[in-house]
Protein backbone atom coordinates (compact mmCIF):
# COMPACT_ATOMS: atom_id res chain seq x y z
CA UNK A 1 0.00 0.00 0.00
CA UNK A 2 0.98 3.34 -0.63
CA UNK A 3 2.44 5.10 2.37
CA UNK A 4 4.25 8.49 3.93
CA UNK A 5 6.31 9.26 6.83
CA UNK A 6 8.56 11.64 8.71
CA UNK A 7 11.84 11.14 9.09
CA UNK A 8 12.61 12.73 12.58
CA UNK A 9 16.19 12.37 12.25
CA UNK A 10 16.20 14.73 9.42
CA UNK A 11 12.66 16.99 10.10
CA UNK A 12 14.78 20.34 11.57
CA UNK A 13 11.46 21.98 12.59
CA UNK A 14 11.00 24.32 9.49
CA UNK A 15 7.56 24.20 8.65
CA UNK A 16 7.86 24.72 5.39
CA UNK A 17 5.70 21.47 4.89
CA UNK A 18 3.46 22.53 6.86
CA UNK A 19 2.72 26.00 4.67
CA UNK A 20 2.45 23.30 1.66
CA UNK A 21 0.01 21.01 2.56
CA UNK A 22 -3.45 21.89 0.83
CA UNK A 23 -5.25 19.66 3.13
CA UNK A 24 -4.06 20.81 6.53
CA UNK A 25 -2.79 17.52 7.52
CA UNK A 26 0.48 18.42 8.57
CA UNK A 27 1.41 20.11 11.98
CA UNK A 28 4.27 20.18 13.94
CA UNK A 29 4.78 18.45 17.45
CA UNK A 30 8.14 19.11 19.05
CA UNK A 31 9.66 20.65 16.48
CA UNK A 32 9.01 17.88 14.13
CA UNK A 33 6.34 17.39 11.43
CA UNK A 34 3.90 15.54 12.23
CA UNK A 35 1.11 13.83 9.41
CA UNK A 36 -2.30 13.76 9.91
CA UNK A 37 -2.78 10.08 7.45
CA UNK A 38 -6.56 10.46 7.77
CA UNK A 39 -6.42 14.19 5.74
CA UNK A 40 -3.49 13.46 3.49
CA UNK A 41 -4.27 12.15 0.16
CA UNK A 42 -0.49 11.54 -0.52
CA UNK A 43 -0.37 14.56 -3.14
CA UNK A 44 3.55 15.00 -2.11
CA UNK A 45 3.37 18.86 -2.37
CA UNK A 46 5.60 18.14 1.29
CA UNK A 47 7.91 16.02 -0.43
CA UNK A 48 9.05 18.75 -3.19
CA UNK A 49 8.81 21.34 -0.10
CA UNK A 50 11.03 19.83 1.92
CA UNK A 51 14.86 20.74 1.69
CA UNK A 52 16.43 17.99 4.40
CA UNK A 53 14.25 14.99 2.60
CA UNK A 54 12.88 14.72 5.63
CA UNK A 55 9.86 13.22 4.21
CA UNK A 56 9.40 9.50 2.58
CA UNK A 57 6.99 8.98 0.17
CA UNK A 58 5.64 5.33 -1.22
CA UNK A 59 3.06 4.84 -3.88
CA UNK A 60 2.18 1.23 -4.67
CA UNK A 61 -0.34 0.21 -6.88
CA UNK A 62 -1.75 -2.66 -4.90
CA UNK A 63 -4.73 -4.71 -6.66
CA UNK A 64 -7.95 -4.84 -4.43
CA UNK A 65 -8.31 -7.75 -2.55
CA UNK A 66 -11.16 -10.37 -2.75
CA UNK A 67 -12.64 -8.86 -5.99
CA UNK A 68 -14.67 -11.50 -6.67
CA UNK A 69 -16.15 -9.89 -2.91
CA UNK A 70 -17.82 -6.75 -5.10
CA UNK A 71 -21.19 -6.69 -5.81
CA UNK A 72 -23.80 -4.83 -7.66
CA UNK A 73 -24.22 -1.40 -9.15
CA UNK A 74 -24.49 1.65 -6.90
CA UNK A 75 -25.70 4.81 -7.75
CA UNK A 76 -25.16 8.57 -5.95
CA UNK A 77 -28.76 9.90 -4.97
CA UNK A 78 -27.38 13.68 -5.21
CA UNK A 79 -29.84 15.63 -3.86
CA UNK A 80 -30.24 19.46 -2.71
CA UNK A 81 -32.66 20.40 -0.61
CA UNK A 82 -34.58 17.12 -0.29
CA UNK A 83 -35.09 16.89 -3.85
CA UNK A 84 -33.33 14.05 -5.68
CA UNK A 85 -31.49 15.89 -8.73
CA UNK A 86 -32.38 14.44 -12.20
CA UNK A 87 -29.21 12.99 -13.18
CA UNK A 88 -29.70 10.28 -10.46
CA UNK A 89 -32.70 9.43 -12.20
CA UNK A 90 -30.23 8.86 -15.93
CA UNK A 91 -27.58 7.26 -13.50
CA UNK A 92 -30.25 4.97 -12.16
CA UNK A 93 -31.63 3.93 -15.76
CA UNK A 94 -28.13 2.99 -17.26
CA UNK A 95 -26.87 1.27 -13.94
CA UNK A 96 -30.00 -1.42 -14.44
CA UNK A 97 -28.55 -1.92 -18.09
CA UNK A 98 -25.02 -3.07 -16.45
CA UNK A 99 -26.68 -4.79 -13.44
CA UNK A 100 -28.61 -6.97 -16.05
CA UNK A 101 -25.34 -7.99 -17.32
CA UNK A 102 -24.01 -8.79 -14.87
CA UNK A 103 -26.82 -10.46 -12.85
CA UNK A 104 -26.78 -8.50 -9.77
CA UNK A 105 -28.56 -5.55 -8.02
CA UNK A 106 -29.01 -1.63 -7.91
CA UNK A 107 -28.62 0.49 -5.15
CA UNK A 108 -28.77 4.32 -4.22
CA UNK A 109 -27.28 6.00 -1.57
CA UNK A 110 -28.29 9.22 -0.44
CA UNK A 111 -27.07 11.21 2.17
CA UNK A 112 -28.85 14.47 4.06
CA UNK A 113 -31.64 15.44 6.25
CA UNK A 114 -35.21 14.32 6.30
CA UNK A 115 -34.74 12.40 3.34
CA UNK A 116 -36.02 9.20 4.09
CA UNK A 117 -39.25 9.66 2.26
CA UNK A 118 -37.21 10.07 -1.19
CA UNK A 119 -36.69 6.14 -0.94
CA UNK A 120 -39.83 5.09 -3.02
CA UNK A 121 -38.98 7.50 -5.56
CA UNK A 122 -35.50 6.30 -6.24
CA UNK A 123 -37.04 2.24 -6.27
CA UNK A 124 -39.42 3.41 -8.62
CA UNK A 125 -36.85 4.23 -10.97
CA UNK A 126 -35.00 1.58 -10.63
CA UNK A 127 -33.19 0.94 -7.24
CA UNK A 128 -33.39 -2.92 -5.46
CA UNK A 129 -31.95 -1.16 -2.31
CA UNK A 130 -31.92 2.27 -1.34
CA UNK A 131 -29.12 2.66 1.90
CA UNK A 132 -30.50 6.21 3.40
CA UNK A 133 -27.86 7.89 5.89
CA UNK A 134 -29.86 10.94 7.37
CA UNK A 135 -28.59 13.61 9.94
CA UNK A 136 -29.12 17.12 10.33
CA UNK A 137 -25.07 18.16 9.94
CA UNK A 138 -25.72 16.48 5.98
CA UNK A 139 -28.25 18.06 5.06
CA UNK A 140 -25.83 20.67 3.21
CA UNK A 141 -23.24 19.04 0.84
CA UNK A 142 -19.73 19.30 2.83
CA UNK A 143 -16.51 17.56 1.36
CA UNK A 144 -14.91 15.99 4.26
CA UNK A 145 -18.47 14.24 6.07
CA UNK A 146 -20.08 12.83 2.67
CA UNK A 147 -16.16 11.83 1.50
CA UNK A 148 -15.91 9.80 5.25
CA UNK A 149 -19.38 8.02 5.21
CA UNK A 150 -19.65 7.06 1.70
CA UNK A 151 -15.83 5.80 1.76
CA UNK A 152 -17.11 3.67 4.60
CA UNK A 153 -20.37 3.12 3.32
CA UNK A 154 -18.32 1.26 -0.03
CA UNK A 155 -15.93 -0.69 2.40
CA UNK A 156 -19.22 -2.00 4.15
CA UNK A 157 -20.81 -3.40 1.61
CA UNK A 158 -18.32 -3.47 -1.67
CA UNK A 159 -19.76 -2.80 -4.39
CA UNK A 160 -18.17 -3.57 -7.79
CA UNK A 161 -19.31 -0.21 -9.79
CA UNK A 162 -20.10 2.80 -8.56
CA UNK A 163 -21.85 5.59 -10.71
CA UNK A 164 -22.64 9.51 -9.79
CA UNK A 165 -23.27 12.60 -11.69
CA UNK A 166 -20.90 14.61 -12.87
CA UNK A 167 -21.98 17.64 -11.33
CA UNK A 168 -20.14 20.21 -9.03
CA UNK A 169 -21.35 18.26 -6.06
CA UNK A 170 -20.45 14.85 -7.76
CA UNK A 171 -16.91 16.15 -8.78
CA UNK A 172 -15.98 17.14 -5.82
CA UNK A 173 -16.75 14.35 -3.56
CA UNK A 174 -16.50 11.10 -5.93
CA UNK A 175 -12.53 11.94 -6.59
CA UNK A 176 -12.06 12.31 -2.63
CA UNK A 177 -13.59 8.80 -2.27
CA UNK A 178 -11.44 7.09 -5.10
CA UNK A 179 -8.74 8.54 -3.65
CA UNK A 180 -9.50 7.52 -0.29
CA UNK A 181 -9.99 3.85 -1.46
CA UNK A 182 -7.60 3.67 -3.82
CA UNK A 183 -9.95 2.79 -6.54
CA UNK A 184 -9.83 4.32 -9.99
CA UNK A 185 -11.72 6.86 -11.48
CA UNK A 186 -13.19 8.13 -15.30
CA UNK A 187 -14.49 11.48 -14.68
CA UNK A 188 -16.98 13.42 -17.85
CA UNK A 189 -18.02 9.82 -19.16
CA UNK A 190 -20.65 10.23 -21.95
CA UNK A 191 -21.37 5.57 -22.40
CA UNK A 192 -20.96 3.03 -20.02
CA UNK A 193 -21.25 -1.09 -21.12
CA UNK A 194 -19.83 -4.27 -19.49
CA UNK A 195 -17.07 -6.31 -21.77
CA UNK A 196 -18.89 -9.43 -22.46
CA UNK A 197 -16.27 -12.07 -21.69
CA UNK A 198 -14.35 -10.00 -18.55
CA UNK A 199 -17.41 -8.44 -16.89
CA UNK A 200 -16.15 -5.69 -16.34
CA UNK A 201 -16.92 -2.10 -16.89
CA UNK A 202 -16.53 -0.08 -20.16
CA UNK A 203 -16.01 3.49 -19.32
CA UNK A 204 -16.13 6.19 -22.47
CA UNK A 205 -15.03 9.33 -22.53
CA UNK A 206 -13.78 12.46 -24.52
CA UNK A 207 -9.90 12.96 -24.81
CA UNK A 208 -7.16 15.28 -26.23
CA UNK A 209 -9.84 18.16 -26.03
CA UNK A 210 -12.98 16.13 -27.28
CA UNK A 211 -10.52 15.07 -30.66
CA UNK A 212 -11.30 11.27 -29.78
CA UNK A 213 -13.09 8.87 -27.45
CA UNK A 214 -10.92 7.05 -25.21
CA UNK A 215 -12.75 3.84 -23.40
CA UNK A 216 -11.34 2.73 -20.01
CA UNK A 217 -10.93 0.14 -17.79
CA UNK A 218 -9.94 -0.84 -14.22
CA UNK A 219 -9.59 -4.36 -13.75
CA UNK A 220 -7.53 -4.74 -10.58
CA UNK A 221 -9.22 -1.86 -8.17
CA UNK A 222 -12.95 -2.32 -6.71
CA UNK A 223 -15.14 -0.21 -7.13
CA UNK A 224 -15.10 0.81 -10.34
CA UNK A 225 -15.86 4.55 -10.75
CA UNK A 226 -17.19 7.04 -12.69
CA UNK A 227 -19.09 10.54 -13.15
CA UNK A 228 -21.46 10.58 -15.70
CA UNK A 229 -23.04 14.12 -17.43
CA UNK A 230 -26.56 14.76 -16.94
CA UNK A 231 -28.22 14.60 -19.95
CA UNK A 232 -26.16 11.75 -22.29
CA UNK A 233 -28.70 9.06 -20.86
CA UNK A 234 -32.06 8.79 -20.40
CA UNK A 235 -33.73 8.88 -17.71
CA UNK A 236 -35.29 5.56 -16.18
CA UNK A 237 -38.88 4.87 -16.47
CA UNK A 238 -41.36 5.43 -13.94
CA UNK A 239 -42.36 1.63 -12.06
CA UNK A 240 -45.05 2.04 -9.32
CA UNK A 241 -45.09 -1.80 -9.68
CA UNK A 242 -41.17 -2.29 -8.67
CA UNK A 243 -40.62 -3.41 -4.85
CA UNK A 244 -37.35 -3.16 -2.68
CA UNK A 245 -35.68 -2.67 0.70
CA UNK A 246 -35.03 0.68 2.15
CA UNK A 247 -31.88 0.52 4.81
CA UNK A 248 -31.35 3.03 6.82
CA UNK A 249 -27.11 3.27 8.10
CA UNK A 250 -25.96 5.47 11.28
CA UNK A 251 -22.07 6.46 11.86
CA UNK A 252 -19.86 7.65 14.73
CA UNK A 253 -20.17 11.51 15.13
CA UNK A 254 -17.20 11.87 14.53
CA UNK A 255 -17.38 10.63 10.59
CA UNK A 256 -19.74 14.06 10.61
CA UNK A 257 -17.20 16.78 11.71
CA UNK A 258 -16.04 19.27 9.05
CA UNK A 259 -13.49 21.55 8.85
CA UNK A 260 -15.68 23.82 7.22
CA UNK A 261 -19.29 25.33 7.27
CA UNK A 262 -21.73 27.07 5.19
CA UNK A 263 -22.24 30.36 5.96
CA UNK A 264 -24.89 31.28 3.23
CA UNK A 265 -26.49 29.98 0.40
CA UNK A 266 -26.76 32.18 -2.79
CA UNK A 267 -28.94 31.32 -5.21
CA UNK A 268 -28.30 32.72 -8.84
CA UNK A 269 -30.89 34.91 -10.26
CA UNK A 270 -31.58 34.58 -14.16
CA UNK A 271 -34.56 35.53 -16.32
CA UNK A 272 -34.38 32.01 -18.19
CA UNK A 273 -34.79 28.96 -17.37
CA UNK A 274 -31.94 26.67 -16.28
CA UNK A 275 -30.12 25.54 -19.62
CA UNK A 276 -29.50 21.79 -17.98
CA UNK A 277 -33.35 21.46 -17.75
CA UNK A 278 -35.15 23.18 -20.40
CA UNK A 279 -36.81 21.51 -23.88
CA UNK A 280 -35.87 24.51 -25.61
CA UNK A 281 -32.63 26.13 -25.74
CA UNK A 282 -31.06 29.40 -27.79
CA UNK A 283 -27.53 29.38 -27.98
CA UNK A 284 -25.13 32.19 -28.78
CA UNK A 285 -21.41 32.20 -30.00
CA UNK A 286 -18.57 34.14 -30.96
CA UNK A 287 -21.14 35.51 -33.96
CA UNK A 288 -23.07 37.37 -31.26
CA UNK A 289 -19.94 40.17 -31.65
CA UNK A 290 -20.64 41.10 -27.95
CA UNK A 291 -22.92 40.86 -24.53
CA UNK A 292 -25.29 43.33 -25.72
CA UNK A 293 -26.58 41.09 -28.83
CA UNK A 294 -27.68 38.43 -26.68
CA UNK A 295 -30.66 40.48 -25.70
CA UNK A 296 -31.73 39.28 -29.41
CA UNK A 297 -31.49 35.48 -28.25
CA UNK A 298 -33.24 36.46 -24.81
CA UNK A 299 -36.18 37.84 -26.37
CA UNK A 300 -36.74 35.09 -28.83
CA UNK A 301 -35.69 32.23 -25.49
CA UNK A 302 -38.71 34.53 -23.80
CA UNK A 303 -40.98 33.49 -26.47
CA UNK A 304 -40.15 29.68 -26.88
CA UNK A 305 -39.78 29.38 -23.10
CA UNK A 306 -36.41 28.40 -23.97
CA UNK A 307 -33.03 28.93 -22.06
CA UNK A 308 -30.26 31.21 -23.34
CA UNK A 309 -27.19 28.70 -23.59
CA UNK A 310 -23.87 29.78 -24.64
CA UNK A 311 -20.33 28.60 -26.54
CA UNK A 312 -17.12 28.59 -24.14
CA UNK A 313 -15.56 31.70 -26.49
CA UNK A 314 -19.20 33.94 -25.27
CA UNK A 315 -18.29 32.86 -22.34
CA UNK A 316 -14.43 33.01 -21.72
CA UNK A 317 -15.31 36.82 -23.51
CA UNK A 318 -17.35 37.62 -20.13
CA UNK A 319 -20.93 37.70 -22.68
CA UNK A 320 -22.57 35.17 -20.66
CA UNK A 321 -22.23 33.59 -17.23
CA UNK A 322 -20.33 30.25 -17.08
CA UNK A 323 -23.68 28.40 -15.77
CA UNK A 324 -24.56 29.32 -19.27
CA UNK A 325 -21.96 27.39 -21.08
CA UNK A 326 -22.66 24.16 -23.27
CA UNK A 327 -19.90 22.24 -24.26
CA UNK A 328 -17.28 19.87 -22.73
CA UNK A 329 -16.04 22.49 -20.28
CA UNK A 330 -19.91 23.18 -19.26
CA UNK A 331 -23.16 21.61 -19.17
CA UNK A 332 -24.10 18.44 -21.56
CA UNK A 333 -27.51 19.41 -22.84
CA UNK A 334 -30.54 17.43 -24.69
CA UNK A 335 -33.12 19.38 -25.88
CA UNK A 336 -36.13 19.23 -27.95
CA UNK A 337 -34.59 21.51 -30.06
CA UNK A 338 -31.56 23.91 -30.16
CA UNK A 339 -31.07 26.93 -31.77
CA UNK A 340 -27.16 27.48 -32.35
CA UNK A 341 -26.64 31.38 -33.37
CA UNK A 342 -23.42 32.38 -35.01
CA UNK A 343 -21.46 29.24 -33.34
CA UNK A 344 -19.27 27.50 -35.41
CA UNK A 345 -19.41 23.85 -34.31
CA UNK A 346 -16.17 23.00 -32.82
CA UNK A 347 -16.40 19.75 -31.42
CA UNK A 348 -15.89 20.86 -27.67
CA UNK A 349 -19.15 22.44 -28.26
CA UNK A 350 -20.45 19.65 -30.33
CA UNK A 351 -19.51 17.59 -27.23
CA UNK A 352 -22.30 18.98 -25.32
CA UNK A 353 -25.37 19.13 -27.11
CA UNK A 354 -25.53 16.75 -30.33
CA UNK A 355 -27.73 14.44 -28.47
CA UNK A 356 -30.48 17.39 -28.85
CA UNK A 357 -33.51 16.02 -30.63
CA UNK A 358 -34.01 18.98 -33.54
CA UNK A 359 -30.67 21.18 -34.29
CA UNK A 360 -31.32 24.44 -36.17
CA UNK A 361 -28.08 26.18 -36.87
CA UNK A 362 -27.62 29.81 -38.22
CA UNK A 363 -24.52 30.96 -39.30
CA UNK A 364 -22.69 32.86 -42.28
CA UNK A 365 -20.02 30.43 -42.86
CA UNK A 366 -21.89 27.60 -45.19
CA UNK A 367 -18.52 25.59 -43.82
CA UNK A 368 -18.92 25.70 -40.31
CA UNK A 369 -19.15 22.22 -38.66
CA UNK A 370 -21.92 23.27 -36.76
CA UNK A 371 -23.97 22.20 -40.21
CA UNK A 372 -22.30 18.90 -40.51
CA UNK A 373 -25.03 18.15 -36.98
CA UNK A 374 -27.78 20.29 -37.61
CA UNK A 375 -31.23 19.07 -38.62
CA UNK A 376 -31.73 22.52 -40.49
CA UNK A 377 -29.16 25.22 -41.48
CA UNK A 378 -29.64 28.43 -42.35
CA UNK A 379 -26.73 30.23 -43.67
CA UNK A 380 -27.41 33.66 -43.22
CA UNK A 381 -26.67 37.06 -41.06
CA UNK A 382 -27.83 36.09 -37.66
CA UNK A 383 -28.69 39.72 -36.98
CA UNK A 384 -31.34 39.31 -39.97
CA UNK A 385 -32.29 35.62 -39.02
CA UNK A 386 -32.86 35.59 -35.23
CA UNK A 387 -35.41 38.57 -35.04
CA UNK A 388 -37.46 36.98 -38.22
CA UNK A 389 -37.82 34.12 -36.15
CA UNK A 390 -38.95 35.83 -32.79
CA UNK A 391 -41.35 37.85 -35.18
CA UNK A 392 -42.73 34.65 -36.75
CA UNK A 393 -42.74 32.77 -33.38
CA UNK A 394 -44.92 35.34 -32.04
CA UNK A 395 -47.62 35.34 -34.75
CA UNK A 396 -47.59 31.63 -34.88
CA UNK A 397 -48.31 31.20 -31.15
CA UNK A 398 -50.19 33.24 -30.13
CA UNK A 399 -53.18 31.36 -32.35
Amino acid sequence: MSSIRVINDKCTGCTLCVKVCPFGAITMVDKKAVIDLDKCTLCGACLDACRFNAIELKRESKKTENIDQYKGVWVFGEQKKGVIQPVVFELLGKARELAKNLDTQVSCVVLGHNIKDKAQELIYRGADNVYIVDNQKLEHFLDEPYTKILANLIRKHRPEILLSGATIIGRALIARVAVKLHAGLTADCTALDIDPKEKILLQTRPAFGGNIMATIITRNHRPQMATVRHKVMKEAAIDKTRKGKVIEENFDVTLLTSRTSILEVVEEVTSTINVSEADIIVSGGRGMRGPENFALLEELAKVLGAAVGASRAAVDSEWMPYSHQVGQTGKTVCPKLYIACGISGQIQHLVGMQSSEVIVAINQDPSAPIFGVATYGIVGDLFQVVPLLTKKFKETLKR
